[in-house]
């Protein structure tokens, strides 16, 4: 009787076991489970307070790796050098670009590194403010390649800020499950439909908390929030440097770009030092808040990140 209850335990937890799946970044565990549900489980490569710009894989994540049946790339520095490790590891593993589909800006210049800077930004602004899904058109892979390690120059790996974007991604990660699991594909497809009607719901609100504060700019000390700027019509002034903490004769002009613009917050990130924007906030008699661009609660940080912008502004 024990063999026969132990056969049974045995193969119920082969039967019921979930296939795993991996991603670069916390947003994507969200949008993964957001369609796949508990059908999956969801692993995470950067790990909370890692910056996916210097990060590099544990041995106990590559070993993870063998058990995924996909991988969800979206862009981001890291992945330049490890996307190929990671599908060497496993070659039975599906690499889906969930960035497919979308049409990459440049990561916004600093104020004061080119006199042209101020006019591209805003020819970027006007493009973009109303841009939809069908709006985007796929870059082509070797390019986002190319410009993936230079986040400071090249393409903004930023697309996870923004909701008609994750619109895009959301549709890549379904295409994806289906390919690996197409058990579960109506499944997937009643939650990918729900998470875009949720995705256009913040859309809305966001613009509705934001509406009364258009062309207002705000100071952040990472540009990680260009497309979320563009979609609401603000203004992103980034701190650093090159990625680098500000100079000061850099801060001197910093201090006057945020006292035009009457700031009163200077954003950071977890990732990165705090130095230069509490050296600005205290010149501007401002405040310094804490901004997560990679926190795993994702819709209710983009909610706070608007909240914050606008009761900087009351």
């Amino acid at each position: 009787m024990r063999l026969i209850l132990l056969t049974f335990f045995v193969l119920s937890s082969f039967i019921f076991a979930k296939e795993e799946v991996t991603v670069s970044i916390l947003p994507q565990k969200y949008f993964v489970e957001k369609i796949a549900a508990d059908k999956v489980k969801v692993n995470v490569m950067v790990q909370p307070g890692a910056s996916p710009a210097t990060y590099e894989p544990k041995t106990s994540q590559m070993k993870l790796l063998s058990k995924s049946v996909a991988y969800f790339s979206i862009g981001v520095p890291f992945e330049k050098v490890w996307l190929e490790k990671f599908e060497n590891a496993n070659k039975d593993m599906l690499i889906a670009d969930t960035s497919k589909g979308i049409k990459k800006a440049e990561i916004a210049a600093h104020h004061h590194h080119k006199e042209e800077a101020d006019e591209h930004e805003n020819e970027h602004h006007e493009e973009h403010a109303d841009h939809d899904e069908e709006e985007h058109e796929h870059h082509e892979h070797h390019e986002e390649e190319e410009h993936a390690g230079h986040e400071h120059h090249g393409l903004d790996p930023h697309i996870w800020l923004e909701p008609t974007l994750v619109k895009i991604q959301a549709k890549n990660i379904y295409e994806a499950l289906v390919k690996v699991d197409k058990t579960n594909a109506s499944f997937y497809k009643t939650n990918l439909d729900k998470f875009l009607k949720e995705l256009d719901s913040l859309d809305k609100e966001l613009h509705n908390i934001l509406k009364n504060y258009e062309d207002k700019a705000f100071m952040v000390f990472h540009p990680s929030w260009g497309y979320f700027s563009r979609r609401y019509h603000l203004e992103q002034i980034s701190i650093e440097i090159e990625g680098k903490e500000p100079k000061p004769a850099q801060l001197v002009k910093l201090v006057d770009e945020a006292k035009k613009h009457n700031i009163k917050i200077v954003f950071v990130a977890p990732q990165f030092s705090q130095k230069g924007a509490k050296t600005i906030s205290k010149s501007i008699n401002g405040n310094v808040a804490v901004i997560d661009p990679l926190a795993e609660n994702w819709d209710e940080n983009l909610i706070k990140v608007a909240k914050e912008i606008a009761k900087s502004y009351k």
